[in-house]
């Protein structure tokens, strides 16, 4: 049975899908979809944590459905801008967990990812399959996908 690993940036997915659709992404629908390709044995999803009712709702819902969900604390500038990024822990984790998959699942628009997905293709011969919002899906993240999955209808609540 083939291997997979996930990984959910999902700050990216929860601004794309309401910005282009004004729904959320279905978690549920999308564990049930993967879980018919292979065995689940890392499921990440990384987010900010602000400390607010709702949002300790939500990642107890993601941690139910079987993710891992790893943390940041939100910080805010004195300039008003925010910082939360997540781009170097998903690397680190998606290189590490690279070397004993078939394929990694990456959630993610961000194009700063395309260079990891092309290293982990040609250094550990992995399938890398990239799951974006199409608009706002950057094209060379795109092209440094084995596939690249549409987050369209299907996979809205």
């Amino acid at each position: 049975m083939k291997k997979i690993a996930i990984f959910v940036d999902v700050q990216n997915i929860y601004y794309t899908t309401r910005d282009s659709y004004a729904r959320q992404f279905n978690y549920r629908k999308f564990w049930q979809q993967i879980s018919t390709e292979g065995e689940i044995v890392v499921a990440n999803a990384y987010a900010i944590h602000r400390g607010d009712d709702k949002q300790k709702k939500f990642q107890d819902a993601l941690k139910h459905i079987g993710f891992t969900v790893k943390l940041k604390p939100y910080i805010q500038r004195s300039d008003g801008s925010a910082k939360g990024d997540w781009d170097v822990g998903i690397t680190i984790d998606i290189m590490e967990a690279a070397k004993d998959v078939d394929t990694v699942v990456l959630l993610s628009g961000d194009g700063d990812f395309d260079m990891l997905l092309e290293k982990v293709r040609k250094d550990y011969a992995v399938t890398a399959e990239v799951y974006g919002v199409p608009a706002l899906t950057a094209n060379s993240l795109i092209e440094a996908a084995s596939s690249y999955h549409r987050i369209e209808e299907d996979f809205l609540l």
